[in-house]
């Protein structure tokens, strides 16, 4: 079989997290992926290797969002296959200015992490604001929302329009959802009258 290979590059204050206390996160995504890693802690260097290929993808995405500052626990969730990771280069809306980058990542996180959070709640997704870039783990749709949310703050779109927006589409994906289910209910009822 084909072995397959990955090298990412993580922050040096991310390494600990993604060990784990005696080595048990390391450990778990090796297990559950069916890979191997090996983790450089003096440059940030992660190698995965693994002879499946999705296997290697999932690890990679996990090792990326523990990366990118997500808790591990939080980070596990795209081991399942309906999860995507996203990240957001704030330099793409602050230019070079680190003064701008700050107060960017200030509209995202809001006044004590409130604007995160409702921003989290109204899309059903985790967002994690960590040096240049914000990231976001849920469903792909869910993802998309909360994305298109954070990028309107990030243009200077006002917060309350913003919520508004949020939880519009949350009603219609809810909509989506219950018309879904009861199109197969009503499917399930007319086979079953057969």
């Amino acid at each position: 079989m084909t072995e397959y290979n990955y090298e990412l590059k993580i922050p040096m204050d991310r390494i600990a997290v993604l060990i784990g206390k005696n080595g048990e996160i390391k450990k778990y995504i090796e297990e559950e992926t069916k890979t191997k890693l090996k983790i450089d802690s003096d440059e940030g260097d992660v190698f995965v290797s693994g002879e499946d290929a999705l296997g290697l993808f999932n690890a990679r995405e996990v090792i990326r969002a523990v990366g990118r500052g997500f808790n591990p626990d939080v980070a596990q969730v795209l081991l399942k296959g309906d999860y995507i990771f996203e990240t957001i280069n704030i330099m793409d809306f602050s230019g070079k200015s680190k003064d701008n980058m700050l107060r960017l990542k200030g509209r995202v996180i809001g006044s004590e992490g409130k604007s995160r959070r409702t921003i989290e709640n109204l899309s059903d997704t985790r967002i994690s604001v960590y040096g240049k870039t914000i990231a976001i783990i849920g469903q792909p749709e869910n993802v998309g929302a909360a994305k298109r949310a954070i990028e309107s703050l990030l243009t200077g779109s006002q917060h309350a329009n913003v919520y508004k927006w949020l939880e519009k589409n949350r009603r219609e994906l809810k909509r989506k959802e219950f018309v879904g289910e009861d199109k197969s209910l009503f499917k399930e009822f007319k086979e079953k009258s057969k």
